[in-house]
């Protein structure tokens, strides 16, 4: 493992009350040195050793009265914390060029630990075991991508061991990555522990019951097993279930957190069938399994764990003219489940004739499953926090890296409090102001969100700028390297290069440029807004576009309304316009969820900052965390 350099190392467990312990760490193979200190009534430890300068190995070892415990291979060096949701957790496996990164990934001084990800409603003395890992060929694939070449950008100019601790989670929002006394301290989550209830289980009981009262109220009792047999015969009553409108995806709009079984109905009356022809069933993309009736025939199935568009081929003597019944049985074991197609894709088709099978539809559920599934790490604020960060207190660290906001975008405007809140609560828990780099939303086409109609993920940008006016803090700016079409970018190499230059500047340092350039100020000028900007680097340049035109730019009048501009550098400034904006009062920049076209940059390749100049109402203003 890797321990932090030139700090007092915390070292900490548990023993019987009061027994003795002796912790030390020596240079393998030389003499033993050791402190030694009492467990407390409680049988917890801690003995703090003394700052060491990078090297190793050093041999950890820990002695009670009946046992010792020797950890070898530790290194002195670098602690940083990577967290946040997927774009963190991204494994180097899934990459740009990601075996020949892991051909060259000979860094035995780099070495990565994966926090087990659990959930918990109090605060967690102790996580799983899991290894530390060295990098090697063999063993990188599975670590943080980002983390991973934020390390060897590190490690290439310190030259000193880096240890990551990755304890990241996909989907997750920022909430549950804050402490209970985080979120008590920031009004806007007033009351929301004390709803809390005191175990994970009693959570998942609660929203179980929630998903039960709902099902009760719409349809009564679940069904039995011989009254369910019944739900394929086309002579089957179903005027007393309810409707509901295909393709859906259940769990997501209709029954939330829903699992189980679901009978879904549809009665078409279409003259043109004939009841001697063959015909085609296409129902879209379904998950998981089905067996599928027309007229009380089984016409098809599909097994479990199938997301894939069903097509069942109906043989001849099943349609009829007429009234026709379909009956869907669809059993879902976890995850989404439902139809998740195009509307496009529900067709019943013979020959020439084609009958939309998308819109009304009756449906009865006929059993619930209790996968845990009502306690996912978003249900409930501190889940996260309790789990897999206050078992890493006090572990001495340089810093973290963070990789978050996705799941936050639609709270844009609370997130200007709750990412602050986050970032303070962590260093008070560490009772250390330890530099927090972070990574800006790459582009995203996300909702197609833009200045006209409104951007949640521009808004969560602005959140976190905003953010750096906390000390110690520094952000990597990636709309460039976005993908408009996957919210994971494949290019996560020139994200910790980004993330390194921030590292260099704010915990090492180092005079270099670590940003692109910053909106520092705007001037009317006539028709037209001069912008000027910060971290300018050897000059503004207009990236990315082979006619060498800027990018990305906006401006509004008092109308509020924004209209796509022209845009010149002239030194350290930009000036824009529009020719149907003749009094322009605001501009914009990267204003859109994905603005992968907004294009400008210094001179030494750092993307400008999205920003905007006005401060009208924001999309997400009223959208709060409950």
């Amino acid at each position: 493992m890797v321990l932090q350099r030139n700090k007092p190392i915390p070292v900490w467990g548990w023993a019987d009350p009061g027994e003795k312990v002796s912790v030390s760490l020596v240079k393998t193979g030389a003499n033993e040195k050791s402190l030694t200190v009492k467990a407390d009534k409680d049988g917890k430890w801690r003995i703090d050793l003394p700052a060491k300068e990078a090297g190793g190995p050093y041999d950890l070892v820990v002695k009670g009265k009946r046992n010792s415990l020797t950890v070898g291979d530790v290194f002195i060096g670098e602690v940083w914390i990577c967290s946040g949701q997927s774009n963190m957790a991204w494994t180097v496996n899934a990459v740009t060029n990601a075996e020949q990164e892991k051909q060259s990934a000979d860094f035995p001084m780099i070495r990565h630990i994966t926090i087990p990800r659990v959930i918990s409603l109090k605060e967690e003395e102790d996580i799983k075991e899991t290894p530390w890992v060295v990098a090697g060929p063999a063993t990188v694939g599975d670590f943080s991508a980002v983390g991973f070449f934020f390390a060897r950008e590190l490690f290439k100019d310190l030259e000193v061991p880096i240890g990551l601790v990755n304890t990241s989670w996909g989907g997750t929002q920022i909430e549950s990555w804050i402490s209970r006394e985080g979120v008590d301290s920031f009004d806007e989550f007033a009351g929301i522990t004390a709803k809390l209830p005191a175990s994970v289980e009693e959570l998942n009981e609660r929203r179980k019951k929630l998903l039960l009262d709902k099902i009760s109220a719409e349809q009564g009792a679940l069904p039995d097993a011989s009254e369910a047999r019944r739900f394929s015969e086309a002579a089957f009553d179903d005027s007393g279930w309810k409707s509901l409108t295909l393709p859906v995806v259940f769990d997501l709009q209709l029954l939330p957190y829903f699992d189980g079984t679901i009978w879904v109905r549809k009665t078409i009356d279409v003259p043109a069938f004939e009841s001697n022809g063959p015909a085609l069933l296409s129902l879209g993309v379904m998950a998981d399994a089905d067996e599928t009736y027309i007229n009380g025939v089984k016409i098809g199935e599909t097994p479990l764990k199938n997301k894939m568009p069903r097509f069942y081929h109906i043989p001849a003597n099943v349609l009829k003219s007429g009234k026709n019944t379909i009956a869907i049985r669809i059993r879902d074991t976890e995850g989404s489940g439902g139809f998740s197609g195009r509307a496009d894709q529900m067709l019943l088709v013979q020959g020439q004739t084609q009958v939309a099978l998308d819109g009304d539809w009756k449906y009865r559920v006929a059993e619930v499953i209790d996968n845990k599934q009502f306690t996912g790490p978003n249900h409930a604020a501190t889940l996260l926090f309790n789990s897999m960060v206050a078992p890493l207190v006090p572990y001495a660290l340089q810093g973290v890296i963070w990789y978050q906001g996705e799941s936050n975008a639609g709270r844009a405007v609370q997130y200007r409090k709750s990412f602050p809140l986050m970032i303070s609560d962590w260093r008070r828990k560490w009772k250390e102001e330890f530099p927090f780099l972070f990574v800006q939303l790459a582009s995203f086409k996300a909702a197609g969100g833009n200045s006209e109609t409104g951007s949640t993920w521009a808004e969560l940008r602005e959140a976190q700028t905003q953010t750096l006016a906390l000390p110690k803090t520094g952000m990597a700016v990636i709309n460039d390297i976005g993908e408009r079409d996957d919210i994971h970018p494949r290019n996560k190499q020139d994200v910790g290069k980004r993330l390194a230059l921030n590292a260099f500047k704010v915990a090492y340092g180092k005079d270099v440029l670590f940003s692109g350039p910053t909106f520092r100020e705007m001037k009317k000028e006539g028709n037209a807004i001069s912008v000027a900007f910060d971290h300018t680097g050897k000059g503004l340049v207009a990236g990315t576009d082979k006619y060498g035109y800027l990018k990305g730019f906006e401006v509004a009048g008092e109308d509020q309304k924004f209209h796509w501009a022209k845009a010149e550098i002239s030194g350290d400034k930009v000036v824009v316009w529009a020719d149907n904006v003749p009094n322009p009062v605001a501009v914009r920049y990267g204003w859109a969820d994905d603005n992968l076209e907004a294009n400008l940059f210094n001179a030494e390749g750092l993307p400008a900052q999205p920003f905007r100049t006005d401060d009208w109402k924001a999309v997400t203003a009223e959208n709060k965390f409950k």
